[in-house]
Protein backbone atom coordinates (compact mmCIF):
# COMPACT_ATOMS: atom_id res chain seq x y z
CA UNK A 1 0.00 0.00 0.00
CA UNK A 2 1.24 3.46 -0.92
CA UNK A 3 0.82 6.05 1.83
CA UNK A 4 0.29 9.75 1.12
CA UNK A 5 2.52 12.10 3.09
CA UNK A 6 1.85 15.07 0.80
CA UNK A 7 -1.65 15.56 2.21
CA UNK A 8 -2.06 18.87 4.05
CA UNK A 9 -4.34 18.65 7.09
CA UNK A 10 -5.69 21.68 8.95
CA UNK A 11 -4.71 21.33 12.62
CA UNK A 12 -5.87 24.72 13.82
CA UNK A 13 -8.39 24.92 16.68
CA UNK A 14 -7.78 21.33 17.79
CA UNK A 15 -5.96 22.34 20.99
CA UNK A 16 -2.80 21.65 19.00
CA UNK A 17 0.31 22.80 20.83
CA UNK A 18 2.16 23.54 17.60
CA UNK A 19 -0.53 25.64 15.94
CA UNK A 20 -2.77 27.02 18.68
CA UNK A 21 0.06 28.52 20.76
CA UNK A 22 1.59 30.58 17.96
CA UNK A 23 0.48 33.93 19.39
CA UNK A 24 1.85 33.08 22.83
CA UNK A 25 5.19 31.69 21.65
CA UNK A 26 5.98 33.86 18.63
CA UNK A 27 3.91 36.97 19.32
CA UNK A 28 1.86 36.44 16.18
CA UNK A 29 -0.33 33.83 14.53
CA UNK A 30 1.11 34.75 11.14
CA UNK A 31 3.84 32.14 11.09
CA UNK A 32 4.06 28.64 9.69
CA UNK A 33 4.72 26.61 12.87
CA UNK A 34 7.59 24.18 12.39
CA UNK A 35 8.81 23.85 15.96
CA UNK A 36 7.10 21.35 18.31
CA UNK A 37 8.39 17.83 17.63
CA UNK A 38 5.26 16.15 16.35
CA UNK A 39 4.37 15.57 12.72
CA UNK A 40 1.67 16.99 10.48
CA UNK A 41 1.05 13.61 8.87
CA UNK A 42 -2.20 11.79 9.47
CA UNK A 43 -1.89 9.26 12.29
CA UNK A 44 -1.88 5.90 10.47
CA UNK A 45 -5.24 4.24 9.97
CA UNK A 46 -4.25 0.99 11.66
CA UNK A 47 -3.81 2.96 14.89
CA UNK A 48 -6.99 5.02 14.66
CA UNK A 49 -8.95 1.88 13.74
CA UNK A 50 -7.61 0.13 16.84
CA UNK A 51 -8.59 3.12 18.99
CA UNK A 52 -12.10 3.16 17.51
CA UNK A 53 -12.49 -0.56 18.13
CA UNK A 54 -11.55 -0.11 21.77
CA UNK A 55 -14.00 2.80 22.10
CA UNK A 56 -16.82 0.55 20.97
CA UNK A 57 -16.60 -1.28 24.29
CA UNK A 58 -17.91 1.96 25.84
CA UNK A 59 -16.32 1.50 29.26
CA UNK A 60 -13.04 3.33 29.78
CA UNK A 61 -12.13 2.21 33.26
CA UNK A 62 -8.87 1.81 35.13
CA UNK A 63 -6.50 -0.20 32.98
CA UNK A 64 -3.41 -2.34 33.36
CA UNK A 65 -0.96 -3.00 30.53
CA UNK A 66 -2.07 -5.96 28.39
CA UNK A 67 -0.12 -9.06 29.34
CA UNK A 68 1.17 -9.37 25.79
CA UNK A 69 2.45 -5.81 25.45
CA UNK A 70 5.90 -6.24 27.00
CA UNK A 71 6.60 -9.10 24.60
CA UNK A 72 5.29 -7.04 21.70
CA UNK A 73 7.76 -4.27 22.60
CA UNK A 74 10.59 -6.79 22.98
CA UNK A 75 9.73 -8.38 19.63
CA UNK A 76 9.89 -4.95 18.01
CA UNK A 77 13.43 -4.51 19.35
CA UNK A 78 14.39 -7.89 17.94
CA UNK A 79 12.97 -7.19 14.49
CA UNK A 80 14.26 -3.65 14.20
CA UNK A 81 17.65 -3.93 15.90
CA UNK A 82 18.42 -7.60 16.45
CA UNK A 83 18.30 -7.06 20.21
CA UNK A 84 17.15 -10.05 22.27
CA UNK A 85 15.67 -8.02 25.10
CA UNK A 86 13.85 -9.93 27.83
CA UNK A 87 10.20 -8.77 28.13
CA UNK A 88 10.69 -8.69 31.90
CA UNK A 89 13.02 -5.72 31.43
CA UNK A 90 10.18 -3.55 30.08
CA UNK A 91 7.67 -1.31 31.82
CA UNK A 92 5.51 1.67 30.94
CA UNK A 93 5.67 5.37 31.80
CA UNK A 94 3.45 8.34 30.86
CA UNK A 95 6.01 10.06 28.68
CA UNK A 96 9.78 9.95 28.43
CA UNK A 97 10.34 13.29 30.16
CA UNK A 98 8.28 11.99 33.08
CA UNK A 99 10.43 8.86 33.08
CA UNK A 100 13.56 10.98 32.93
CA UNK A 101 12.41 12.93 35.96
CA UNK A 102 11.79 9.73 37.88
CA UNK A 103 15.21 8.39 36.89
CA UNK A 104 16.94 11.58 38.04
CA UNK A 105 15.14 11.52 41.38
CA UNK A 106 15.54 7.76 41.85
CA UNK A 107 19.21 7.37 41.03
CA UNK A 108 20.67 10.66 42.28
CA UNK A 109 20.39 12.96 45.26
CA UNK A 110 20.00 16.76 45.39
CA UNK A 111 23.34 18.36 44.61
CA UNK A 112 24.61 15.40 42.57
CA UNK A 113 26.22 16.07 39.20
CA UNK A 114 24.39 15.07 36.01
CA UNK A 115 26.25 15.19 32.68
CA UNK A 116 24.48 16.20 29.46
CA UNK A 117 25.78 16.91 25.95
CA UNK A 118 24.56 20.20 24.50
CA UNK A 119 23.22 21.40 22.25
CA UNK A 120 20.48 19.00 23.32
CA UNK A 121 16.77 18.56 24.00
CA UNK A 122 16.09 21.15 26.74
CA UNK A 123 14.50 18.83 29.36
CA UNK A 124 17.85 17.03 29.60
CA UNK A 125 19.18 19.97 31.61
CA UNK A 126 15.92 21.52 32.80
CA UNK A 127 14.73 18.38 34.61
CA UNK A 128 17.92 17.86 36.65
CA UNK A 129 18.21 21.59 37.35
CA UNK A 130 14.61 21.80 38.45
CA UNK A 131 15.13 18.91 40.84
CA UNK A 132 18.15 20.41 42.55
CA UNK A 133 20.90 18.58 40.68
CA UNK A 134 24.03 20.19 39.29
CA UNK A 135 24.11 20.00 35.50
CA UNK A 136 27.55 19.49 33.95
CA UNK A 137 27.84 20.32 30.25
CA UNK A 138 29.92 18.09 28.01
CA UNK A 139 29.46 20.01 24.73
CA UNK A 140 29.45 18.10 21.48
CA UNK A 141 32.00 19.03 18.81
CA UNK A 142 31.05 19.57 15.18
CA UNK A 143 33.42 17.58 12.97
CA UNK A 144 32.90 17.35 9.20
CA UNK A 145 29.28 18.39 9.41
CA UNK A 146 28.12 16.20 12.26
CA UNK A 147 28.48 16.01 16.01
CA UNK A 148 31.11 13.99 17.84
CA UNK A 149 31.60 13.42 21.57
CA UNK A 150 34.44 15.13 23.44
CA UNK A 151 35.79 12.14 25.34
CA UNK A 152 38.85 13.98 26.66
CA UNK A 153 36.67 16.47 28.51
CA UNK A 154 34.22 13.75 29.50
CA UNK A 155 36.96 11.73 31.19
CA UNK A 156 37.74 14.68 33.47
CA UNK A 157 34.06 15.29 34.20
CA UNK A 158 33.36 11.66 35.04
CA UNK A 159 36.20 11.75 37.54
CA UNK A 160 34.69 14.75 39.30
CA UNK A 161 32.05 12.87 41.30
CA UNK A 162 29.37 12.72 38.59
CA UNK A 163 26.47 10.34 39.22
CA UNK A 164 24.41 10.29 36.02
CA UNK A 165 24.94 10.71 32.28
CA UNK A 166 21.96 11.44 30.00
CA UNK A 167 22.46 10.23 26.43
CA UNK A 168 20.37 11.49 23.50
CA UNK A 169 20.43 8.58 21.03
CA UNK A 170 19.72 9.49 18.25
CA UNK A 171 20.70 13.05 19.03
CA UNK A 172 18.24 15.93 19.06
CA UNK A 173 18.69 18.48 17.49
CA UNK A 174 21.64 17.22 15.41
CA UNK A 175 20.12 13.93 14.27
CA UNK A 176 23.31 11.95 14.92
CA UNK A 177 22.90 8.18 15.27
CA UNK A 178 25.77 7.20 17.55
CA UNK A 179 27.88 4.34 16.21
CA UNK A 180 29.03 1.23 18.02
CA UNK A 181 32.56 2.47 18.69
CA UNK A 182 31.26 5.65 20.34
CA UNK A 183 28.71 3.79 22.45
CA UNK A 184 31.20 1.15 23.57
CA UNK A 185 33.68 3.79 24.67
CA UNK A 186 30.97 5.73 26.49
CA UNK A 187 29.72 2.59 28.24
CA UNK A 188 33.16 1.63 29.52
CA UNK A 189 34.07 5.13 30.64
CA UNK A 190 30.86 5.67 32.60
CA UNK A 191 30.86 2.21 34.18
CA UNK A 192 34.46 2.58 35.30
CA UNK A 193 33.49 5.68 37.28
CA UNK A 194 30.18 4.34 38.58
CA UNK A 195 28.13 6.78 36.49
CA UNK A 196 24.73 5.45 35.40
CA UNK A 197 23.62 6.13 31.82
CA UNK A 198 20.07 7.16 30.92
CA UNK A 199 19.52 6.66 27.18
CA UNK A 200 16.62 8.47 25.49
CA UNK A 201 15.98 6.60 22.23
CA UNK A 202 12.64 8.08 21.21
CA UNK A 203 13.86 8.94 17.69
CA UNK A 204 15.43 5.51 17.07
CA UNK A 205 12.71 4.03 14.88
CA UNK A 206 13.09 6.88 12.39
CA UNK A 207 16.76 6.17 11.64
CA UNK A 208 17.45 6.57 7.93
CA UNK A 209 18.09 3.41 5.98
CA UNK A 210 21.81 4.05 5.39
CA UNK A 211 22.41 4.09 9.15
CA UNK A 212 21.92 1.61 11.96
CA UNK A 213 20.51 2.44 15.35
CA UNK A 214 22.06 0.29 18.07
CA UNK A 215 20.18 0.27 21.38
CA UNK A 216 22.65 1.37 24.01
CA UNK A 217 21.86 -1.51 26.39
CA UNK A 218 22.55 -4.03 23.61
CA UNK A 219 26.17 -2.92 23.18
CA UNK A 220 27.71 -5.06 25.92
CA UNK A 221 27.12 -6.55 29.34
CA UNK A 222 28.64 -3.39 30.78
CA UNK A 223 26.12 -1.20 28.97
CA UNK A 224 23.25 -3.54 29.80
CA UNK A 225 23.93 -3.57 33.52
CA UNK A 226 24.58 0.17 33.85
CA UNK A 227 21.74 1.76 31.91
CA UNK A 228 18.12 2.79 31.83
CA UNK A 229 16.63 3.16 28.34
CA UNK A 230 13.48 5.05 27.38
CA UNK A 231 11.65 4.39 24.11
CA UNK A 232 8.25 5.15 22.60
CA UNK A 233 6.19 4.84 19.43
CA UNK A 234 4.85 8.36 20.03
CA UNK A 235 7.14 10.35 17.73
CA UNK A 236 7.43 7.57 15.17
CA UNK A 237 3.72 7.01 14.65
CA UNK A 238 2.58 10.54 15.51
CA UNK A 239 0.65 9.77 18.69
CA UNK A 240 2.47 11.87 21.34
CA UNK A 241 -0.84 13.11 22.72
CA UNK A 242 -1.49 9.60 24.04
CA UNK A 243 1.53 9.84 26.38
CA UNK A 244 2.69 6.28 25.69
CA UNK A 245 6.30 5.43 26.48
CA UNK A 246 8.25 2.60 28.06
CA UNK A 247 11.50 1.87 29.81
CA UNK A 248 13.96 -0.99 29.43
CA UNK A 249 16.04 -1.75 32.55
CA UNK A 250 17.93 -5.07 32.32
CA UNK A 251 19.64 -4.72 35.72
CA UNK A 252 17.14 -6.18 38.23
CA UNK A 253 18.35 -4.04 41.13
CA UNK A 254 17.99 -0.83 39.11
CA UNK A 255 14.62 -1.98 37.80
CA UNK A 256 13.26 -2.69 41.29
CA UNK A 257 14.44 0.69 42.52
CA UNK A 258 12.84 2.52 39.60
CA UNK A 259 9.56 0.62 39.76
CA UNK A 260 9.31 1.13 43.52
CA UNK A 261 9.66 4.88 43.01
CA UNK A 262 6.86 4.80 40.43
CA UNK A 263 4.62 2.79 42.77
CA UNK A 264 5.05 5.41 45.47
CA UNK A 265 3.21 7.97 43.31
CA UNK A 266 0.80 5.46 41.71
CA UNK A 267 1.83 6.41 38.17
CA UNK A 268 -0.17 4.95 35.27
CA UNK A 269 -0.18 5.08 31.47
CA UNK A 270 -3.16 6.08 29.34
CA UNK A 271 -5.43 3.25 28.18
CA UNK A 272 -5.24 4.40 24.58
CA UNK A 273 -1.46 4.56 24.76
CA UNK A 274 -1.43 0.80 25.23
CA UNK A 275 -3.80 0.32 22.29
CA UNK A 276 -1.73 2.55 20.01
CA UNK A 277 1.55 0.89 20.99
CA UNK A 278 0.25 -2.57 20.18
CA UNK A 279 -1.18 -1.46 16.83
CA UNK A 280 2.00 0.39 15.87
CA UNK A 281 4.35 -2.45 16.73
CA UNK A 282 2.27 -5.19 15.12
CA UNK A 283 1.06 -3.41 11.98
CA UNK A 284 3.30 -0.42 11.40
CA UNK A 285 6.45 -1.49 9.60
CA UNK A 286 5.35 -0.86 6.01
CA UNK A 287 4.01 2.58 6.88
CA UNK A 288 7.16 3.36 8.86
CA UNK A 289 9.48 2.43 6.01
CA UNK A 290 7.72 4.78 3.62
CA UNK A 291 7.51 7.55 6.19
CA UNK A 292 11.24 7.40 6.97
CA UNK A 293 12.04 7.65 3.26
CA UNK A 294 9.84 10.73 3.05
CA UNK A 295 11.45 12.33 6.10
CA UNK A 296 14.92 11.78 4.71
CA UNK A 297 13.82 13.46 1.49
CA UNK A 298 12.51 16.43 3.45
CA UNK A 299 15.74 16.75 5.42
CA UNK A 300 17.80 16.52 2.26
CA UNK A 301 15.63 19.25 0.75
CA UNK A 302 16.61 21.61 3.59
CA UNK A 303 20.32 20.79 3.41
CA UNK A 304 20.54 21.07 -0.37
CA UNK A 305 18.48 24.25 -0.48
CA UNK A 306 20.81 25.96 1.98
CA UNK A 307 23.88 24.80 0.06
CA UNK A 308 22.58 25.99 -3.30
CA UNK A 309 20.57 29.09 -2.50
CA UNK A 310 21.38 30.69 0.88
CA UNK A 311 25.03 31.74 1.29
CA UNK A 312 26.11 31.87 4.92
CA UNK A 313 23.45 29.39 6.04
CA UNK A 314 24.12 25.68 6.38
CA UNK A 315 22.08 22.77 7.67
CA UNK A 316 23.33 19.63 9.36
CA UNK A 317 22.08 16.52 7.55
CA UNK A 318 20.45 14.30 10.18
CA UNK A 319 20.75 10.54 10.27
CA UNK A 320 17.35 10.07 11.87
CA UNK A 321 13.97 11.71 12.43
CA UNK A 322 12.30 14.92 11.29
CA UNK A 323 14.39 17.63 12.97
CA UNK A 324 17.04 19.64 11.12
CA UNK A 325 19.59 21.91 12.81
CA UNK A 326 20.30 25.05 10.77
CA UNK A 327 23.39 27.20 11.36
CA UNK A 328 22.97 30.93 10.65
CA UNK A 329 26.12 32.00 12.52
CA UNK A 330 27.93 33.31 9.44
CA UNK A 331 25.24 35.96 9.05
CA UNK A 332 26.67 37.66 12.14
CA UNK A 333 23.30 38.25 13.80
CA UNK A 334 22.61 38.20 17.51
CA UNK A 335 20.24 35.50 18.71
CA UNK A 336 17.46 38.05 19.12
CA UNK A 337 18.05 39.50 15.65
CA UNK A 338 18.00 36.01 14.16
CA UNK A 339 14.76 35.22 15.97
CA UNK A 340 13.16 38.38 14.58
CA UNK A 341 14.41 37.59 11.09
CA UNK A 342 12.83 34.13 11.17
CA UNK A 343 9.54 35.25 12.73
CA UNK A 344 8.98 38.72 11.30
CA UNK A 345 10.64 38.47 7.90
CA UNK A 346 10.39 34.77 7.02
CA UNK A 347 7.07 34.21 8.79
CA UNK A 348 8.20 30.95 10.38
CA UNK A 349 7.94 29.59 13.89
CA UNK A 350 11.07 27.53 14.58
CA UNK A 351 12.94 26.53 17.75
CA UNK A 352 15.58 29.02 18.90
CA UNK A 353 19.05 27.50 19.12
CA UNK A 354 19.95 28.93 22.56
CA UNK A 355 17.11 26.94 24.16
CA UNK A 356 19.20 23.81 23.48
CA UNK A 357 22.00 25.05 25.72
CA UNK A 358 25.68 25.79 24.94
CA UNK A 359 26.41 25.46 21.23
CA UNK A 360 22.97 26.66 20.23
CA UNK A 361 23.83 30.29 19.50
CA UNK A 362 23.19 31.28 15.89
CA UNK A 363 21.07 28.21 15.21
CA UNK A 364 17.43 27.37 14.62
CA UNK A 365 15.77 23.94 14.61
CA UNK A 366 13.18 23.22 11.95
CA UNK A 367 10.64 20.39 12.04
CA UNK A 368 10.25 18.79 8.60
CA UNK A 369 7.67 16.20 9.67
CA UNK A 370 5.20 17.72 7.23
CA UNK A 371 4.29 17.72 3.52
CA UNK A 372 7.29 18.52 1.33
CA UNK A 373 5.58 21.51 -0.23
CA UNK A 374 5.61 23.15 3.19
CA UNK A 375 9.33 22.43 3.60
CA UNK A 376 10.07 24.04 0.24
CA UNK A 377 7.94 27.07 1.12
CA UNK A 378 9.79 27.46 4.41
CA UNK A 379 13.16 27.40 2.69
CA UNK A 380 12.02 29.91 0.09
CA UNK A 381 10.90 32.20 2.90
CA UNK A 382 14.25 31.89 4.66
CA UNK A 383 16.11 32.61 1.42
CA UNK A 384 14.03 35.72 0.76
CA UNK A 385 14.47 36.99 4.32
CA UNK A 386 18.24 36.46 4.35
CA UNK A 387 18.81 38.04 0.96
CA UNK A 388 16.74 41.08 1.98
CA UNK A 389 19.00 41.81 4.97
Amino acid sequence: MKYNFDEQIDRENTSCYKYDLREKVFGTENVIPMWVADMDFRTPRFITDALKERLEHEILGYTVPPLSLKKICADWQKRRYGWDANPEWFGFVPGIVTGLGFAVNTFTQPGDKVIVQPPVYPPFFKVPNGNGREVVYNPLKEVNGRYEMDFDLLEKQLSDNAKLFILCHPHNPGGRVWNRETLERLAEMCASKGVLIISDEIHADMTYHAFQHIPFASISETARDNSVTFMSPSKTFNVPGLINSYYVIPNPALRRKFETAMEHVDLHVNLFGFVATEAAYTQGEEWLGQMVDYLEGNARTVVDYCDKNIPGVKAMMPESSFLVWIDFAELGLSNEALRKLIIDKAGLGLNDGPTFGPGGDGHQRINVGCPRALVVEAMERIEKAVKAM
